[in-house]
């Protein structure tokens, strides 16, 4: 019998200490650098986009590959591949954690427009706020002297 899964994941992670180091004006260049991460582990990609210190990433995540792998794939050689090309001059790492949402198939239209408008969406609300949302909406407990 084959394998089949259908399990959207909204990846959140940021920059170390959540510092303003991605330039805009280079961030298509990262999100298609980490689209061929996901490409070559089968993943499909529905939405990438972030602000000036933190990613969302909508995928779907091949049954073959394990969240925790795929997420250190992309931050490891994202970082390494980000310093080569000197991108964001200012961008040390990406923060040690992260955050792995589960959302049905069917809200993916809806998550998608959520990632597409973050720049106007951190217009009025910060990173640390979106982020706290995202964990109570999951029902995740956290302490938040070890969130960000």
């Amino acid at each position: 019998m084959a394998t089949f899964t259908q399990i959207l994941y909204q990846f959140v992670f940021s920059t170390k200490n959540a510092e303003r180091t991605m330039r805009l004006e280079n961030s298509e260049k990262l999100y298609r650098y980490i689209w061929g991460i996901l490409k070559n582990k089968k993943c499909k990609l529905y939405q990438i986009n972030g602000t000036e210190n933190h990613l969302h990433i909508l995928t779907h995540v091949h049954p073959t590959v394990s969240v925790a792998s795929l997420i250190k794939d992309i931050k490891v050689s994202s970082s390494t591949w980000l310093k080569q090309e000197k991108l964001f001059p200012n961008f040390i790492s990406w923060q040690e954690g992260y955050g792995a949402f589960t959302y049905h198939i069917q809200q993916k239209d809806i998550l998608i427009n959520y990632i597409e408008k973050q720049r106007e969406h951190h217009h009025t609300k910060s990173f640390r706020e979106e982020y706290i949302e995202l964990l109570n909406e999951h029902g995740i407990e956290f302490d938040e002297k070890y969130l960000l």
